[in-house]
């Protein structure tokens, strides 16, 4: 680690001694709002902030950790681990703030820096919600968690964890929390007439799927690739780490209503729908190409279908939901495999493909698929997409920039890549010694 890093690390964390310093006493003296607190609600929202926690911990670990080569296995395991860390933290100081109070069109205020005001009792928004606001900013920090997890799948086995740590929060701050502020704070995307996203397919999947893709190229293939064999080395993994998502991702859905009624359950259930139609869509494709169904192809389905019915989970039927599901199977299956190799680009566990594009399918399908009652306006989806896409390219270029000065490139050198991330940046093999 050089110098100036370390210099840089201290510094922020003698910052946030500082900041939670000053902020004690205020914190502490936080007025309690007595409003219409819902236990029952209350209840769900909490199981649901565990489940959306699994995602991450362990799910999209394990999911990622099966798909890399055994010699980084353990690093994809630190990153995710050591992200859901910073990311908390990071929430706690500015992000909550930054993204939910009022402001420009672009990012909030610091009216709630350091959680001011948060009391036992307070609810973040009393004419919407019923849940205290307490339970709001912890489930909103698993997304805060997941989102940046889910870039590091782009550049695995070729990042130094330095790099990956430092450009995850520069994006988190330049890219997660204005996009959140503009979607869900009253920022630019409220000003699109009847725009549509419940639970994150801007402020998450296209958000995150958008940067890996910008990193994978701005740091360069993997040693090797694409001739070198580089098949997952735990299938296992891959599956169960598909399925604690797949579980999890109804606290994902189901939890964005923030109460447990109607509109939760029936997300729910086109979540369900849209996953099954998705993964079967996806192994149907793969058995007319290559001939064999894959469980890697299978697990790689459900996820583009968890991604491309999140953002219409509340607001689409359920023949929606199949169209959706079948849709983001088809359509990430190709950007997936034929349109990755055709543009050469590497990205290494198909964050682009999968939550890029199945992103963007879903939330312009979202404009379409919308239940009675509901409005929605496809030109509004499309906006929103474009405009997160721009953002977060623009931001991803300038946070890689910074973390690649910061660390002397960026990337591991060649002897480091040929060992493994494992040993060489965590001093330690998953499995007690070389495969």
């Amino acid at each position: 680690m050089t110098r100036n890093l370390k210099k840089l690390i201290f510094g922020a964390l003698a910052f946030l001694a500082l900041v939670g310093t000053a902020a004690a006493e205020e914190a502490e003296a936080a007025p309690h709002s007595h409003g219409p607190l819902d236990s029952g609600n209350t209840a769900w929202m909490i199981v649901a902030a565990v489940l959306v926690l699994l995602m991450t911990l362990p799910g999209l670990a394990l999911f990622y950790g099966g798909l890399v080569r055994s010699k980084n296995v353990l690093s994809i395991l630190m990153q995710c681990f050591v992200i859901a860390a910073v990311m908390s933290i990071l929430w706690v100081v500015v992000g909550y703030s930054l993204a939910f109070t009022s402001g420009s069109d672009l990012i909030g205020g610091l009216d709630k820096m350091m959680l001011k005001g948060v009391g036992v009792d307070s609810i973040a928004d009393p004419e919407n919600h019923t849940i205290p606001e307490s339970v709001f900013v912890v489930f909103q920090m698993t997304f805060i968690i997941i989102t940046p997890a889910l870039i590091v799948g782009a550049f695995a086995e070729r990042m130094k964890f330095s790099a990956v740590l430092i450009f995850t929060t520069l994006w988190a701050i330049g890219s997660y929390l204005p996009i959140w502020h503009m979607a869900w704070g009253g920022g630019l995307f409220s000003q699109f007439p009847d725009t549509l996203d419940f639970a994150g397919g801007t402020v998450v999947h296209i958000n995150a799927g958008i940067a890996g893709l910008v990193v994978c190229i701005m740091l360069g293939k993997r040693k090797g690739y694409p001739t070198t064999g580089m098949a997952p080395h735990n299938v296992a993994y891959t599956v169960i780490g598909a399925s604690l998502l797949w579980v999890g991702w109804f606290g994902f859905n189901a939890g964005s209503q923030l109460a447990a009624d109607g509109t939760a359950g029936y997300a729910m259930l086109v979540t369900q729908v849209a996953t099954a139609a998705a993964v079967l869509a996806w192994v149907g494709i793969e058995w007319c190409v290559s001939g064999k169904p894959t469980a890697v192809g299978a697990a790689t389905g459900a996820v583009a279908g968890l991604v491309a019915i999140t953002p219409a989970s509340g607001y689409t039927t359920v023949c929606g939901a199949l169209v959706i599901g079948i849709a983001a199977g088809l359509i990430c299956y190709v950007f997936a495999t034929s349109i990755k190799r055709a543009l050469g680009y590497d990205d290494s566990l198909d964050v682009f493909g999968v939550h890029g594009i199945g992103g963007i399918v879903g939330a312009i399908l979202t404009g379409v698929f919308v239940r009675e009652g509901i409005d929605g306006n496809v030109l509004s989806q499309i906006k929103a997409v474009g405009v997160t896409i721009v953002w977060s390219g623009t931001v991803s270029v300038i946070a890689f920039l910074i973390a690649k000065a910061l660390t002397g490139g960026g990337r591991v050198s060649e002897d480091e890549e040929d060992s493994g991330l494992d040993v060489t940046y965590h001093g330690e093999g998953a499995y007690g010694s070389d495969r």
